[in-house]
Protein backbone atom coordinates (compact mmCIF):
# COMPACT_ATOMS: atom_id res chain seq x y z
CA UNK A 1 0.00 0.00 0.00
CA UNK A 2 1.51 3.37 -1.03
CA UNK A 3 1.60 6.35 1.30
CA UNK A 4 -1.33 8.15 -0.34
CA UNK A 5 -3.61 5.11 -0.16
CA UNK A 6 -2.61 4.59 3.48
CA UNK A 7 -3.39 8.22 4.31
CA UNK A 8 -6.82 7.93 2.65
CA UNK A 9 -7.54 4.77 4.66
CA UNK A 10 -6.64 6.48 7.94
CA UNK A 11 -8.80 9.51 7.10
CA UNK A 12 -11.68 7.19 6.24
CA UNK A 13 -11.34 5.57 9.66
CA UNK A 14 -11.36 8.95 11.40
CA UNK A 15 -7.70 8.76 12.47
CA UNK A 16 -6.85 11.79 14.54
CA UNK A 17 -3.52 10.75 16.04
CA UNK A 18 -0.24 9.80 14.43
CA UNK A 19 2.43 7.43 15.68
CA UNK A 20 5.67 9.41 16.08
CA UNK A 21 9.17 8.37 17.06
CA UNK A 22 9.05 10.59 20.18
CA UNK A 23 6.10 11.68 22.34
CA UNK A 24 4.64 15.17 21.92
CA UNK A 25 4.64 17.35 25.03
CA UNK A 26 1.13 18.81 24.77
CA UNK A 27 1.47 20.51 28.20
CA UNK A 28 4.47 22.65 27.19
CA UNK A 29 3.61 26.39 27.34
CA UNK A 30 3.19 28.02 23.96
CA UNK A 31 6.45 29.61 22.76
CA UNK A 32 8.72 27.77 25.19
CA UNK A 33 11.64 25.85 23.66
CA UNK A 34 11.22 22.14 23.24
CA UNK A 35 14.39 20.75 21.74
CA UNK A 36 16.72 22.88 23.90
CA UNK A 37 15.02 21.97 27.16
CA UNK A 38 16.54 18.99 28.94
CA UNK A 39 14.32 15.97 28.88
CA UNK A 40 12.91 14.92 32.23
CA UNK A 41 14.17 11.63 33.63
CA UNK A 42 12.37 8.65 32.21
CA UNK A 43 9.65 7.31 34.42
CA UNK A 44 9.30 3.53 34.34
CA UNK A 45 6.11 2.58 32.50
CA UNK A 46 3.62 0.81 34.67
CA UNK A 47 2.02 -2.12 32.94
CA UNK A 48 -1.54 -1.44 31.84
CA UNK A 49 -3.84 -3.44 34.11
CA UNK A 50 -6.10 -5.90 32.41
CA UNK A 51 -9.80 -5.60 33.03
CA UNK A 52 -11.49 -8.82 33.92
CA UNK A 53 -13.87 -10.16 31.34
CA UNK A 54 -17.52 -10.59 32.34
CA UNK A 55 -18.33 -13.67 34.35
CA UNK A 56 -18.81 -16.64 32.08
CA UNK A 57 -22.17 -18.26 31.76
CA UNK A 58 -22.40 -22.06 31.73
CA UNK A 59 -22.29 -23.60 28.27
CA UNK A 60 -24.31 -26.70 27.53
CA UNK A 61 -22.40 -29.73 26.36
CA UNK A 62 -23.36 -30.36 22.73
CA UNK A 63 -25.33 -33.56 22.17
CA UNK A 64 -23.54 -34.21 18.88
CA UNK A 65 -20.40 -35.59 20.47
CA UNK A 66 -17.35 -34.54 22.45
CA UNK A 67 -14.29 -33.13 20.71
CA UNK A 68 -11.87 -34.30 23.40
CA UNK A 69 -10.54 -37.18 21.32
CA UNK A 70 -7.20 -36.29 19.77
CA UNK A 71 -6.90 -32.82 21.27
CA UNK A 72 -4.66 -33.58 24.22
CA UNK A 73 -2.45 -35.71 21.96
CA UNK A 74 -1.94 -32.78 19.59
CA UNK A 75 1.44 -31.30 20.49
CA UNK A 76 1.94 -29.26 17.30
CA UNK A 77 -0.31 -27.23 15.04
CA UNK A 78 0.08 -29.88 12.33
CA UNK A 79 -1.17 -32.67 14.59
CA UNK A 80 -3.97 -30.41 15.80
CA UNK A 81 -5.07 -29.88 12.22
CA UNK A 82 -5.09 -33.65 11.69
CA UNK A 83 -7.23 -34.10 14.80
CA UNK A 84 -9.68 -31.46 13.55
CA UNK A 85 -9.88 -33.08 10.12
CA UNK A 86 -10.67 -36.45 11.72
CA UNK A 87 -13.25 -35.04 14.15
CA UNK A 88 -16.82 -36.14 13.41
CA UNK A 89 -18.55 -34.55 16.40
CA UNK A 90 -19.82 -31.49 14.52
CA UNK A 91 -22.17 -31.69 11.55
CA UNK A 92 -20.69 -28.54 9.99
CA UNK A 93 -17.83 -30.55 8.52
CA UNK A 94 -20.28 -32.42 6.28
CA UNK A 95 -21.64 -29.23 4.68
CA UNK A 96 -18.43 -27.21 4.44
CA UNK A 97 -16.21 -27.34 1.36
CA UNK A 98 -12.91 -27.14 3.24
CA UNK A 99 -11.44 -27.13 6.71
CA UNK A 100 -10.25 -23.60 7.49
CA UNK A 101 -7.18 -23.71 9.70
CA UNK A 102 -4.81 -21.09 11.07
CA UNK A 103 -2.71 -19.05 8.65
CA UNK A 104 0.34 -16.90 9.31
CA UNK A 105 3.25 -17.00 11.75
CA UNK A 106 2.80 -19.14 14.90
CA UNK A 107 5.91 -17.57 16.49
CA UNK A 108 4.74 -13.99 16.05
CA UNK A 109 3.27 -13.61 19.54
CA UNK A 110 0.06 -12.15 18.10
CA UNK A 111 -3.07 -14.25 17.48
CA UNK A 112 -6.02 -12.80 15.55
CA UNK A 113 -9.30 -14.70 15.92
CA UNK A 114 -12.31 -13.99 13.74
CA UNK A 115 -15.87 -15.23 13.63
CA UNK A 116 -16.98 -18.20 11.52
CA UNK A 117 -15.30 -18.62 8.10
CA UNK A 118 -16.65 -16.66 5.13
CA UNK A 119 -17.63 -18.19 1.82
CA UNK A 120 -14.20 -17.21 0.43
CA UNK A 121 -12.51 -18.93 3.38
CA UNK A 122 -14.64 -22.00 2.80
CA UNK A 123 -13.66 -22.22 -0.87
CA UNK A 124 -9.92 -21.74 -0.31
CA UNK A 125 -9.44 -23.29 3.11
CA UNK A 126 -7.48 -20.16 4.12
CA UNK A 127 -8.36 -17.98 7.10
CA UNK A 128 -9.41 -14.38 6.34
CA UNK A 129 -9.53 -14.79 2.59
CA UNK A 130 -11.54 -12.81 0.03
CA UNK A 131 -12.65 -9.16 0.36
CA UNK A 132 -12.88 -9.26 4.15
CA UNK A 133 -9.38 -10.69 4.39
CA UNK A 134 -8.06 -8.01 2.05
CA UNK A 135 -9.67 -5.39 4.30
CA UNK A 136 -7.92 -6.93 7.32
CA UNK A 137 -4.62 -6.82 5.45
CA UNK A 138 -5.13 -3.08 4.91
CA UNK A 139 -5.91 -2.62 8.59
CA UNK A 140 -2.70 -4.39 9.59
CA UNK A 141 -0.67 -2.43 7.04
CA UNK A 142 -1.94 0.81 8.54
CA UNK A 143 0.06 0.03 11.72
CA UNK A 144 3.02 -1.56 10.00
CA UNK A 145 2.00 -5.22 10.26
CA UNK A 146 1.20 -8.01 7.81
CA UNK A 147 0.34 -11.70 7.97
CA UNK A 148 3.95 -12.64 8.66
CA UNK A 149 3.64 -10.78 11.98
CA UNK A 150 0.52 -12.60 13.23
CA UNK A 151 -1.26 -15.94 13.34
CA UNK A 152 -4.83 -15.77 12.04
CA UNK A 153 -7.61 -18.26 12.67
CA UNK A 154 -11.42 -18.38 12.59
CA UNK A 155 -13.51 -19.28 15.62
CA UNK A 156 -14.80 -22.41 13.85
CA UNK A 157 -12.91 -24.55 11.33
CA UNK A 158 -16.01 -24.97 9.15
CA UNK A 159 -18.44 -22.47 7.64
CA UNK A 160 -22.11 -22.86 8.64
CA UNK A 161 -24.42 -23.46 5.66
CA UNK A 162 -25.40 -20.25 3.91
CA UNK A 163 -23.27 -18.21 6.25
CA UNK A 164 -25.81 -18.44 9.07
CA UNK A 165 -24.61 -17.79 12.64
CA UNK A 166 -23.29 -20.95 14.32
CA UNK A 167 -25.46 -22.46 17.03
CA UNK A 168 -24.25 -22.63 20.65
CA UNK A 169 -23.75 -26.45 20.40
CA UNK A 170 -21.65 -25.99 17.27
CA UNK A 171 -19.47 -23.40 18.98
CA UNK A 172 -19.16 -25.55 22.10
CA UNK A 173 -18.12 -28.58 20.04
CA UNK A 174 -15.35 -26.69 18.24
CA UNK A 175 -14.17 -24.39 21.03
CA UNK A 176 -11.76 -26.94 22.60
CA UNK A 177 -9.86 -27.00 19.30
CA UNK A 178 -9.45 -23.23 19.45
CA UNK A 179 -8.34 -23.40 23.08
CA UNK A 180 -5.73 -26.00 22.13
CA UNK A 181 -4.52 -23.86 19.24
CA UNK A 182 -4.11 -20.89 21.58
CA UNK A 183 -2.22 -23.02 24.08
CA UNK A 184 0.11 -24.38 21.39
CA UNK A 185 0.78 -20.99 19.83
CA UNK A 186 1.11 -19.35 23.28
CA UNK A 187 0.73 -15.77 22.00
CA UNK A 188 1.58 -12.69 24.02
CA UNK A 189 -1.78 -11.13 23.14
CA UNK A 190 -4.99 -11.82 21.22
CA UNK A 191 -7.16 -9.70 18.94
CA UNK A 192 -10.81 -10.79 18.74
CA UNK A 193 -12.58 -9.66 15.59
CA UNK A 194 -16.36 -9.89 15.78
CA UNK A 195 -18.86 -10.51 18.60
CA UNK A 196 -18.91 -14.32 18.28
CA UNK A 197 -15.15 -14.63 18.67
CA UNK A 198 -15.17 -12.20 21.62
CA UNK A 199 -17.96 -14.04 23.40
CA UNK A 200 -16.44 -17.48 22.85
CA UNK A 201 -12.94 -16.59 24.02
CA UNK A 202 -13.96 -14.33 26.91
CA UNK A 203 -16.63 -16.77 28.07
CA UNK A 204 -19.47 -14.23 28.13
CA UNK A 205 -20.90 -11.32 26.19
CA UNK A 206 -18.28 -8.54 26.04
CA UNK A 207 -19.16 -4.99 27.11
CA UNK A 208 -21.13 -3.08 24.51
CA UNK A 209 -18.25 -0.70 23.88
CA UNK A 210 -15.22 -2.61 25.12
CA UNK A 211 -12.15 -0.42 24.97
CA UNK A 212 -8.68 -1.34 26.10
CA UNK A 213 -7.21 -4.67 27.04
CA UNK A 214 -9.34 -7.37 28.63
CA UNK A 215 -8.18 -10.53 30.37
CA UNK A 216 -8.95 -13.77 28.51
CA UNK A 217 -8.49 -16.97 30.49
CA UNK A 218 -7.72 -19.92 28.21
CA UNK A 219 -7.51 -23.57 29.30
CA UNK A 220 -3.93 -24.80 29.00
CA UNK A 221 -2.32 -21.45 29.78
CA UNK A 222 -1.23 -20.49 33.31
CA UNK A 223 -2.05 -16.78 32.99
CA UNK A 224 -4.79 -14.75 31.28
CA UNK A 225 -3.98 -13.28 27.88
CA UNK A 226 -4.38 -9.58 27.06
CA UNK A 227 -7.22 -9.39 24.52
CA UNK A 228 -8.50 -6.58 22.31
CA UNK A 229 -11.95 -6.55 20.70
CA UNK A 230 -12.56 -5.17 17.22
CA UNK A 231 -15.86 -4.99 15.34
CA UNK A 232 -16.48 -7.65 12.70
CA UNK A 233 -14.87 -7.03 9.31
CA UNK A 234 -18.15 -7.06 7.42
CA UNK A 235 -19.54 -4.54 9.90
CA UNK A 236 -16.53 -2.28 9.39
CA UNK A 237 -16.87 -2.49 5.63
CA UNK A 238 -20.59 -1.69 5.71
CA UNK A 239 -20.74 0.82 8.58
CA UNK A 240 -18.01 3.47 8.68
CA UNK A 241 -19.12 4.54 12.16
CA UNK A 242 -17.22 1.63 13.72
CA UNK A 243 -13.92 2.45 12.05
CA UNK A 244 -12.91 5.06 14.61
CA UNK A 245 -13.28 2.43 17.34
CA UNK A 246 -11.23 -0.02 15.28
CA UNK A 247 -8.51 2.56 14.70
CA UNK A 248 -8.26 3.27 18.43
CA UNK A 249 -7.83 -0.45 19.12
CA UNK A 250 -5.20 -0.76 16.38
CA UNK A 251 -3.21 2.08 17.96
CA UNK A 252 -3.29 0.26 21.29
CA UNK A 253 -2.04 -2.88 19.56
CA UNK A 254 0.80 -1.02 17.85
CA UNK A 255 1.89 0.57 21.12
CA UNK A 256 1.87 -2.78 22.89
CA UNK A 257 4.00 -4.33 20.15
CA UNK A 258 6.44 -1.41 20.33
CA UNK A 259 6.71 -1.88 24.08
CA UNK A 260 7.51 -5.57 23.54
CA UNK A 261 10.26 -4.63 21.10
CA UNK A 262 11.70 -2.07 23.53
CA UNK A 263 11.86 -4.68 26.29
CA UNK A 264 13.96 -7.07 24.23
Amino acid sequence: MDALALLRLMIEWGADEGLAETPVDRLRPVGSPSAASPSPPAVPRRPTPLRAAPTATPTRTPPQGTPATGIEQATTLDTLREAMAAFDGCALRTTASNLVFADGNPQSGLLIIGDAPSDADDRSGRAFDGPAGAYLDRMLQSIGLDRSRALLTPLLPWRPPGGRPPTPPEVAACLPFLHRLIALASPRRVVLIGPLAARAVLGAAPPRRARGWLAASVPGLPNPLPALILPGLEQLRARPAGRREAWAALRLLRRAIDEDIAEK
